[in-house]
Order: C-alpha cells, then structure tokens, then sequence
C-alpha cells in the first residue's frame, strides 16, 4: 500500500466523507467479486456491497490500523452475502423439469452455453474462499499483493489456494467434458 492510500484510508476512519468515497471506488470491484463470488447473482451481489459501505461507515472507528481497512472492508463484504445466501428461499423446480436430463443447446452458441454452465456449476462447488480467490485473481485481474490484502491472506497461502481451487476446477470440468 502506499502512502496515499495509506492517508485516504486514514481520513476515511476520521469520518472525512470525500476520503472515503474515494475508498468506495478503490474497493468496490474487489468487494463486487467477493459478493459474487458467494452469492453468484449480480443484484445481490450489489447489495451486498452496499450494505457493506454502509455498515462500515457507521462502525469505522473500530479500525485502528488503517492498513487493514481493505481486508476488513472484504470480511463485512464476505459475512454480508453469507447472511444473504442464507436468507434465500428455495425456488421450486418447474414442473417439466428432469433431473436425469440436461438441456442442451445446438450449434456453436449451444456449446458455449454449455461450457459457461459447466464452468459456473463447477465454481459454484467450490469451497467459498477458493472461488472468491479464483474470481478476484482470475476473472477481475487483480494483482496477488492486492488479493492478499483485500482477503487477509499471506502469499504463500493464496497461491496454495489458487492452486487448490484449480485443480478441482480442472478435475471437475474434465469430469464433466467425459461424462
């Protein structure tokens, strides 16, 4: 982090509102893919975030160490959509729906219908935290320094589950390429 981050952070947990809108618009893609990430529906995820900013608006003197509002931001973004996840109801299956079928789409289009679905079925079995990495490094770009920072992790442990979190995506894709 550098010094000007450093300093917007600062004012921003001394209540100066220009500060930290300027924090909203340093965090608010990462935070997005964390949502994401759990929820795996982008309205929500939008909620999500923004009951983020303004849940850590209202509490941003419990953070001492301004350094650390990134990974805080992400933990209230994290437990927020866990809380949305599990308020969803159910939804009932339509009545002509079979289990034992996949629907499958014709031609080149179809094909890629089906490869999006298999991706996003297989990401979604993913444990939370390896598909909130996989999002952040992979489908937002981000950096591993800021990665680490924005979940709290160490180098070593991000790319332990980056690794991990690829493999099964790979082993689950391929899985479902054969079957």
């Amino acid at each position: 982090m550098d010094t000007a981050e450093h300093a917007i952070y600062k004012a921003a947990i001394q209540g100066d509102r220009d500060a930290f809108e300027r924090v909203i618009r340093l965090t608010s893609r990462s935070l997005f893919a964390i949502a994401y990430g759990v929820l795996q529906n982008r309205e929500e995820a939008e909620d999500a975030v923004q009951d983020t900013f303004v849940k850590a608006w209202k509490s941003r003197w419990r953070i001492r160490d301004s350094a650390k509002l990134p990974a805080w931001l992400s933990t209230i973004a994290r437990h927020r959509a866990r809380d949305l996840a599990r308020k969803r109801r159910p939804e009932a299956l339509p009545e002509d729906f079979e289990s034992s079928e996949m629907v499958k789409f014709e031609g080149a289009t179809g094909e890629r219908a089906d490869l999006d679905g298999e991706v996003r079925s297989a990401l979604a079995e993913l444990p939370e935290l390896h598909r909130v990495a996989l999002t952040l490094r992979y489908f937002e770009d981000l950096d591993y320094g800021t990665i680490e920072q924005t979940l709290g992790l160490t180098n070593g442990a991000l790319r332990g589950i980056l690794g991990r979190a690829l493999g099964t995506l790979r082993k689950r894709l391929a899985l479902a390429s054969t079957g």
